[in-house]
């Protein structure tokens, strides 16, 4: 008895690759011949092109190590010190009480990053990139804050197969909130250390995204300002001192607000900013203001997350009132900033966040039914990029939208 075989399906039949893909997959071919490489190396025309790409690929390889010697210079105070004047070797060995020759490898290391500059005497002076690190307690403190996520980046595989077992995850106490809210569990309040401690980072280190702010945006055409997310209020109170004329809210945690309250009261501005406590996933912000910033919060979180605080501001806004937002986003030039990896890997040791475009964070707003969403220009997009969007003046959603990122 003969047996039937039922003939298999067909496969699938893929579209062909363009000549794009084509000329690519050739390139790729090209340039991974040995005797390519060979030939590029000692042909006077390229052999510069092989020597920049090899000096790249070795800092990729060695950026770890960078990472560990600012981390090192930092912990000694070593910018610090030489601000206040150059110092020798002995000096410097006597004052961090490190073996001299041990510390002589890390000097010379932190000379060839600009970290420090070698002067006459065989002393050590402040470098070109030592003299922000020296100048400014933010990043610093953002130094320190990063060596748990080299902790969490010495088995890199491990973290994108469990993000949640990351040490970032737990020391942020937003995370394990957001998500009991959404599974609707009571959660129990974090520690306030634990809040008092991220509060006091994002402070100290927002220094640089406040002047950001306050030189893009004109703020003198509004009236009252909700942050929402506000942290330690260091934002809102900069802007109080810049603008005397707003009146301003702040909008986060208890444990959060608390903190703020007693910040804004020290530096005299209680009269002029309020503090709501609550969360914006589920409590309703308050209204009366006419611009709300939200500033370094979205890409703390997940898509669903942002679109229900989105909603939540338009919701409390005026007709005409205005979103600005200001955060860290990729690049989608075709021209992938050097610090897109940092952002992706610090936000998912973090928790849910992740870093977006800027057309990706507008089609949220979008949603959430901002309109005339634009991105504001301002000179150092590398600590925030700004997106405003309007609350249109009773226009039918889809006539009132209009997104423009030029």
């Amino acid at each position: 008895m003969s047996t039937l075989h039922t003939p298999e399906p067909l496969p699938r039949l893929l579209s062909a690759p363009s000549w794009r893909e084509r000329w690519a997959s050739q390139v790729d071919d090209w340039m991974t011949r040995p005797a390519l490489h060979r030939w590029a190396q000692h042909n006077p025309l390229t052999r510069w092109l092989v020597r920049r790409r090899s000096a790249q690929l070795f800092e990729l390889m060695a950026g770890f190590v960078h990472s560990q010697v600012l981390l090192a210079c930092v912990r000694l105070r070593l910018l610090e010190t030489v601000r206040e004047q150059p110092r020798s070797l002995d000096e410097l060995a006597r004052l961090t009480q490190l073996p001299a020759a041990g510390l002589q490898r890390l000097l010379a290391s932190a000379v060839s990053m600009r970290l420090l500059d070698q002067r006459s005497g065989s002393r050590y002076g402040l470098g070109a990139l030592g003299a922000p690190v020296a100048t400014h307690p933010g990043i610093r403190d953002m130094v320190e804050h990063n060596a748990t996520l080299y902790e969490d980046l010495r088995d890199p595989l491990a973290l994108l197969r469990d993000p949640d077992g990351a040490h970032m995850h737990r020391y942020w106490p937003y995370t394990d909130h957001q998500v009991g809210e959404q599974a609707g569990q009571p959660q129990p309040p974090a520690p306030e250390a634990q809040f008092a401690r991220y509060s006091s980072l994002m402070a100290t280190s927002q220094r640089f995204v406040i002047d950001e702010l306050l030189a893009a945006y004109p703020f003198a055409q509004h009236q009252r300002v909700l942050d929402v997310g506000g942290g330690m209020g260091g934002w809102v109170s900069a802007l109080a001192e810049r603008h005397p004329q707003l009146s301003l809210q702040l909008f986060d945690l208890p444990p959060v607000a608390a903190l703020a309250q007693e910040q804004i009261i020290r530096r005299g501005l209680a009269d002029r900013i309020t503090t709501h406590g609550g969360s914006f996933t589920t409590d309703a912000l308050p209204g009366g203001a006419d611009l709300a910033t939200l500033v370094r919060v979205a890409h703390d979180h997940d898509d669903r997350t942002v679109l229900t605080v989105l909603r939540a501001i338009h919701k409390a806004l005026p007709l005409g009132g205005a979103l600005l937002l200001a955060e860290p986003m990729a690049k989608t030039d075709g021209q992938p900033s050097s610090s897109d990896p940092y952002y992706h890997f610090y936000l998912m040791a973090m928790g849910s966040g992740r870093l977006r475009t800027p057309q990706a964070l507008s089609a949220l707003m979008s949603e959430a039914g901002f309109t005339h969403i634009e991105l504001v220009p301002n000179p150092m997009p590398l600590h925030a990029q700004l997106l405003v969007g309007r609350k249109s003046r009773g226009l039918p959603a889809d006539l009132g939208k209009s997104v423009n990122l030029d």
